[in-house]
């Protein structure tokens, strides 16, 4: 076999009618063209082409939740109270609107118990950078002498409750941010193919530690409640086979109470 040509080493192609030698050599071409640059991953909240409606992306990243807000929830709503409610297996943010009686009910957001640590510690972290920057958010004027607050029961039967809120919409993430006077609430439905904003809420600065230390006391109440009671074994589990040993509680469950 014959060794390479200088030619093909280089990597060149030679003219094919050369120049004479008393001419100027043409420019070298270069050896390899400049590589293209890596396509970088497509931003999930880039508007797609009008003329290209059938294009997907596949890039997710749920390190950054970048959420879809719907038209009706980009506006969002203001809120001057809250109240928690708890159910058996979520609980409901019920904001209220009371500048002026009767009350209103502004939104109502439903979350999963597992959610409630996060959003505490969510709320803590930004309370602690609006002091920062800021300062300590004022705290809510004292109620008059001699106020006596309404029962739970009485405040319900007197607030006004749209239809289109009462159902409320869910939510198993939260994103917080905040401005001089206010804090915003963006409370997102996460689930493939994109997360959604489903309720967008504004509170005063001061209202913010209020909201913070409610949830906190719901939280330890959920947690003192999972202590005391028994915890009892699935319907679901199949039935034991004769002669087997009777499988012992587990360590961190209570002791089921005796007779």
């Amino acid at each position: 076999m014959s060794e390479p040509t200088p030619e093909e080493n280089s990597g060149e192609i030679p003219p094919e009618n050369p120049s004479p030698p008393d001419s100027k050599p043409p420019d070298p071409k270069p050896a390899d063209p400049k590589p293209p640059e890596p396509s970088k991953p497509a931003d999930a909240n880039a508007p797609r082409p009008a003329s290209a409606p059938s294009v997907f992306s596949q890039g997710l990243s749920y390190a950054q939740i970048s959420a879809r807000v719907p038209e009706k929830i980009v506006r969002g709503v203001f809120a001057t109270a809250s109240l928690v409610i708890n159910g058996s297996h979520e609980i409901a943010i019920d904001f209220l609107l009371r500048l002026v009686p009767p009350p209103m009910l502004a939104a109502r957001v439903i979350m999963p118990f597992g959610l409630l640590p996060s959003v505490v510690q969510a709320l803590h972290e930004n309370i602690e950078n609006y002091r920062s920057r800021f300062a300590a958010p004022a705290p809510p004027p004292a109620p008059p002498p001699g106020f006596v607050p309404p029962k739970i029961h009485e405040l319900y039967e007197e607030m006004k409750q749209p239809e289109d809120v009462m159902a409320g919409a869910y939510a198993n993430k939260l994103m917080i941010t905040h401005s001089p006077g206010e804090f915003c609430f963006d409370f997102i439905f996460d689930l493939f193919p994109r997360p959604v904003v489903t309720s967008r809420i504004y509170m005063s600065a001061q209202q913010a530690p209020v909201l913070l230390e409610t949830l906190k006391r719901i939280w330890g109440q959920i947690q003192q409640q999972h202590q005391q009671q028994a915890v009892p074994p699935p319907s679901t589990l199949p039935p034991e086979s004769p002669g087997a040993p009777p499988e012992s509680p587990p360590a961190s469950s209570p002791a089921p109470p005796t007779d």
